[in-house]
C-alpha cells in the first residue's frame, strides 16, 4: 500500500524507514513539527482498531490526529523505557503494574458510544474449531463457554495487551505516559484484557517455575479482579492463543501455549 496519497493529504514528512507486518504498514513521519506515526491497515482487523483508538481519544491511548478509512495517523510514542526490558532487568511485578494500569484507563466509561466492535465470543471461534481434538484445548474451551455464558463487565477491549503494545509517551509523566497501541478492537468482558499479560513478555518468560502463580497475583490485585476468574481467563485465552498458533502451522509455540493453559488449570485447581 502506498504512503504517498496520505503524505500529501496531510502534509507528513518521512521521519524513517517503513514497517511491514502481515496486518498493515507504517511509516514515522512529521506533522506539524510533531513526530507521528503513519499506519496503513490491510485488514478489517486492523481497521476497526482504528475507529477504537479515535473513540479512546487519546485516554490510555495513543493520540489520534488524523483518521480516514484504513489510514491512521498517531502520535509516535517511543520504545524506550521499554516494559519487555524491565522484566529483563527485575522489575516484573511494576511491569505488570504499569500494563494493568494502562489496561484500567481505557476501560474507563466514556460518554460517547461505542463503535462497532466484534462480540468476544466471535473472537473465540479458532477455541471452538479447534477443541473437537480433545485434550487442553478441549478443557480451554469448556472454561472459555463458561466465561462467555455469564459475561461480568462488559466494555470494549484492546484485545492484545502485552509489553510491546504499552509505550511510553515522551511528552507525558506517570501513569499517564504509558499508552496502548494496536488494538483488536472486542467488546466483552474486562478480565480478558489482562490474560494475555501472564503470556508475555515471551512464553520462555510466563513459564518459568512460580512466575504465573506470582502474577497472577499482582495482576489481580492491581486489577481488582477474583484470582479465580482471572486464571480461568488465563486458561481461556491461552487456548485461544494455542489454536491461533496451529492455524499458523505452528506446532512449538501452540505447545508452549498449551502449557501455560495447564499451569493456570492447576493454579485453579489449587485454590
Amino acid at each position: 500500500m502506498s504512503f504517498a496519497p496520505w503524505l500529501a493529504r496531510w502534509n507528513l514528512l518521512p521521519d524513517g524507514g517503513a514497517i511491514h507486518t502481515a496486518s498493515s504498514d507504517l511509516l514515522p513521519v512529521v506533522w506539524e513539527g510533531q513526530a507521528a506515526m503513519l499506519k496503513l491497515a490491510r485488514l478489517d482487523e486492523e481497521e476497526r482498531g482504528h475507529r477504537l483508538m479515535v473513540w479512546w481519544a487519546g485516554r490510555g491511548a495513543a493520540r489520534v490526529y488524523a483518521h480516514e478509512g484504513a489510514a491512521l495517523l498517531m502520535e509516535r510514542l517511543s520504545p524506550e523505557p521499554s516494559l519487555a526490558a524491565w522484566v529483563d532487568e527485575g522489575q516484573d511485578d511494576e511491569a505488570s503494574r504499569v500494563l494493568c494500569r494502562a489496561v484500567a484507563r481505557l476501560h474507563e466509561p466514556r460518554g460517547e458510544p461505542w463503535p462497532d466492535l466484534v462480540p468476544l465470543r466471535r473472537w473465540f471461534r479458532a477455541l471452538e474449531a479447534a477443541a473437537p481434538a480433545g485434550g487442553t484445548l478441549m478443557d480451554c474451551w469448556t472454561v472459555a463457554t463458561g466465561l462467555l455464558d455469564d459475561p461480568q463487565d462488559v466494555r470494549p477491549l484492546h484485545g492484545d495487551i502485552h509489553h510491546a503494545n504499552v509505550l511510553h509517551s515522551p511528552g507525558l509523566r506517570g501513569d499517564c505516559g504509558w499508552l496502548a497501541i494496536d488494538p483488536k478492537g472486542i467488546l466483552g468482558e474486562r478480565g480478558y484484557d489482562y490474560a494475555n499479560i501472564l503470556s508475555n513478555p515471551t512464553q520462555a518468560w510466563a513459564l518459568r517455575p512460580g512466575r504465573l502463580a506470582r502474577q497472577v497475583r499482582i495482576v489481580s490485585q492491581a486489577a481488582g479482579l477474583e484470582r479465580s476468574r482471572l486464571l480461568r481467563w488465563i486458561v481461556a485465552y491461552s487456548g485461544l492463543s494455542a489454536a491461533w498458533h496451529l492455524e499458523d502451522g505452528d506446532e512449538a509455540a501452540a505447545a508452549r501455549q498449551i502449557e501455560i493453559a495447564q499451569m493456570a488449570a492447576g493454579e485453579l485447581g489449587g485454590s
